[in-house]
């Protein structure tokens, strides 16, 4: 299985870095070798991926990102590593579909922000095989975020883009679709004349053609790590939940000691 790792974006919420900010470090982690060290922000997506059944993952970088190249390398635990390049900063969709000619039609792919830590770890898990199906997780302010709308069967009625009053407070975090789906999405994309910017916009052209897709509201936390307030929010969450992660980490500890400030909502425990 393959797991896409969209990392081309230039994120100017949290700039000024003298790195990729998928690699701004967030929490820590326990080496083979007993040391702590500190951990980059998509390294929780990839393992999140690794867990989910994906052992190809690839990078959508942009050419100036070749430390993330450094970082990763050919592999990242049980998961091989490559890279594809977006020339220009393009949206997500053109980013995703990158990554198009290394995936087989019956192959299930695995999509998710490298700038986000979600829980539970394993929640890729609950996603279905062979069908498009998002990951859903609740926030207070989803205006933010991609909201979810589906009917009582877990079937996505409609996707709504940082839209205000949003009719739902599930968003998607992640989501995994088969090849031949995620060919189809392609199709339409170039036939829309490649406007979609976000991949809600191209779901829901694609579900009004006939296409199905399901929301699992399995999620529990959900941040986004491109702010500085988001950033915040994500060692405090790490910091609650210590015996997911391995242990406790002192430098979740030191972190955690900053007051979180005002957010966009976009984490939510239940």
């Amino acid at each position: 299985m393959w797991g896409i790792v969209p990392a081309a974006g230039a994120g100017s919420r949290i700039q000024p870095l003298a790195f990729s900010k998928e690699l701004l470090p967030v929490g820590s982690r326990m080496d083979d070798d007993g040391v702590e060290r500190p951990k980059a922000v998509s390294e929780y997506l990839v393992e999140r991926m690794i867990r989910g059944g994906a052992d190809k993952i690839c990078f959508v970088i942009s050419p100036g990102k070749h430390d993330i190249v450094q970082y990763y390398g050919g592999g990242f635990g049980a998961a091989s590593v490559c890279y594809a390049v977006q020339p220009r900063p393009a949206g997500l969709c053109d980013s995703i579909f990158r990554v198009l000619p290394l995936v087989p039609p019956a192959e299930d792919v695995l999509v998710g922000l490298p700038d986000t830590v979600w829980f539970p770890d394993d929640g890729l898990r609950a996603l279905q095989d062979g069908i498009l199906s998002f990951l859903l997780f609740p926030v207070e302010r989803p205006e933010f975020f991609d909201a979810v709308v589906t009917d009582d069967e877990g079937r996505v009625r409609e996707i709504q883009v940082k839209q205000p009053g949003a009719a739902t407070h599930w968003v998607w975090g992640a989501f995994k679709l088969p090849g031949w789906t995620l060919g189809e999405l392609h199709d339409l994309w170039l036939e829309r004349g490649r406007q979609d910017e976000y991949i809600g916009t191209l779901v829901n052209a694609w579900l009004a053609r006939g296409g199905e897709a399901r929301g699992v509201r399995a999620g529990e936390a959900y941040v986004d790590v491109g702010t500085l307030h988001g950033y915040r929010e994500a060692i405090s969450v790490l910091a609650e939940r210590p015996a997911i992660e391995g242990g406790p980490s002192p430098l979740a500890a030191a972190s955690a000691s900053w007051a979180p400030g005002p957010s966009a909502g976009g984490v939510a425990l239940t």
